[in-house]
């Protein structure tokens, strides 16, 4: 319940105070950041407890959807509360990727194929095979909006569309909303009182070699 005479904000509205917002560009990612948001108050209905052995991605396949797990816990890693991956953000992205626009999903699948190939080109092996302090030197190279590297640019788009959903994805989950944001699952507080998330700063590197989840 909300305390009284704190204002609460819908949870699109705190999304965006995450920095989380539909104006994202390119236009892409704008969509699927806004697809995802129209589906976040479903999220548990878009990641049903089924055991790992027997659930299928839809949208992706095997290694992709490997890679969207590597990728989203380095977002949100586990540490005295559950990561991204034990939240299973991988099955909500999957989820909005198969109810995307197909331009959409292909332009999102692009961005893994550049993930991995930009990681072979710096490591020699795919992405999900990198060591976790390459997998961090990537992500940093791409998760600053001012890299204008040519060679980069599609990596700089690709990470903020599946920063976009793995933040969607977390902080609508029971554990999301219940562990880090203190919430009911009905409201949120209109202000988030000393949330230090590296990965909501505009300007901070969203993933860095120390990266923990802290309280808010």
């Amino acid at each position: 319940m909300a305390t009284p005479g704190r204002p609460v904000v819908s949870r699109r509205e705190l999304l965006r105070r995450l920095g989380i917002g539909v104006a994202a560009t390119p236009v892409w990612v704008a969509s699927l950041t806004a697809l995802a948001e129209q589906q976040a108050h479903v999220h548990p209905a878009a990641v049903p407890s089924v055991p790992a052995a027997n659930w299928v991605p839809k949208a992706l396949d095997a290694h992709q959807n490997e890679t969207v797990i590597a990728l989203s816990e380095l977002i949100i890693p586990q540490t005295d509360t559950p990561g991204a991956k034990a939240v299973l953000v991988n099955r909500f992205v999957d989820a909005v990727l198969d109810d995307a626009d197909e331009a959409d999903a292909r332009a999102f699948r692009r961005g893994l194929a550049w993930i991995d190939a930009r990681s072979s080109e710096l490591f020699g092996v795919a992405f999900v095979r990198a060591t976790p302090e390459q997998q961090t030197a990537l992500l940093t190279i791409v998760s600053s909006p001012a890299n204008r590297t040519l060679a980069d640019r599609d990596g700089v788009e690709f990470f903020g569309a599946i920063k976009a959903l793995t933040i969607i994805g977390y902080y609508t989950s029971e554990v999301g909303m219940r562990e880090e944001l203190h919430d009911d699952g009905q409201i949120f507080f209109a202000s988030l009182e000393g949330c230090t998330h590296p990965e909501h700063g505009g300007n901070a590197p969203a993933v860095l070699p120390a990266t923990k989840k802290r309280k808010s």
